[in-house]
């Protein structure tokens, strides 16, 4: 069964940093806490700038087996936060018209108690926040969460950053609907050109 772009972005995008917001926000006057100067913090820094996407989720069905998978296009955008502590960025997507697809903003922070970055997400069009887990490993950074598949179904999901350099990046998301042990790939791709990089 085919599943329409736009809805099938609204299910995937939230998932990109993964449910549960935040808890607490850091402010000048507090006490900077344990691990703030770690060099953990560093392991975001790749995504600060402002990049360009070419983004391709995998759909099914006659038109995607006559035309392919439809490619879309979108901006992401990054800069440090939390002094120092995390990131906060707003992703974009888009068809190629420049009709918005998917919107969602991010906050990124580093827990130096469990050594794992925590995201929270706002799906902007939904209205939904979402969170996700994430640690830098074997040179990518490889998140879980878990959400809601395009028919309302309980699903895991993995986003991975890989291939990280300086003028770009690669971003794959994964599904699993039978908790970790069979996983669907690649059911969202993005690969980003660096435009700019964002003020420290």
């Amino acid at each position: 069964m085919m599943i329409p772009v736009r809805r099938f972005l609204c299910v995937t995008i939230p998932l990109l940093v993964g449910s549960a917001p935040l808890r607490a926000q850091h402010t000048a006057s507090q006490t900077p806490s344990p691990g703030a100067s770690s060099p953990e913090l560093a392991q975001f820094d790749f995504l600060i700038g402002e990049w360009t996407l070419v983004v391709t989720p995998k759909v099914s069905g006659l038109a995607t087996a006559i035309h392919g998978a439809p490619r879309l296009v979108g901006t992401w955008t990054a800069s440090r936060a939390f002094d120092g502590r995390g990131i906060e960025d707003e992703l974009r997507i888009m068809d190629r018209s420049g009709n918005p697809s998917a919107l969602s903003h991010s906050l990124r922070v580093y827990d130096a108690s469990s050594h794992h970055w925590v995201s929270a997400s706002l799906d902007v069009f939904r209205t939904r926040a979402n969170e996700s887990v994430g640690e830098f490993k074997d040179a990518a950074m490889v998140a879980t969460s878990r959400g809601v598949d395009a028919d309302g179904k309980p699903s895991l999901n993995r986003s991975r950053f890989f291939e990280i350099k300086p003028a770009g990046f690669r971003y794959q998301q994964d599904r699993s609907s039978d908790d970790g042990r069979t996983w669907t790939e690649g059911v969202l791709k993005i690969d980003a050109k660096r435009l700019t990089t964002a003020p420290h």
